[in-house]
């Protein structure tokens, strides 16, 4: 009886590479089709344009600039 294990490896290869190809096509699959239905039945809220809401949603950057050019000072005092 004589085997060629080269043909079996190739045969195991793609057998493996085959089985973990299918499993990833299916979880991909999976994960569209769940952020489908989160995104049909738990929509992002929309944004509202007002004044108010923008003012709230820009941060106040003199205060940030101030802090990282203290955080830096003392960075570099060691």
């Amino acid at each position: 009886m004589e085997t060629n294990l080269v043909m079996e490896g190739i045969k195991f290869m793609f057998l493996g590479m085959g089985t973990v190809f299918i499993f990833l096509a299916i979880m991909i699959a999976c994960m569209n089709i769940m952020s489908f239905f989160i995104d049909k039945f738990f929509p992002e809220p929309k944004a509202q344009n007002t004044s108010s809401s923008s003012a709230q949603a820009q941060p106040d950057n003199k205060k940030i600039v101030a802090a990282i050019t203290a955080a830096i000072a003392h960075h570099r005092q060691g």
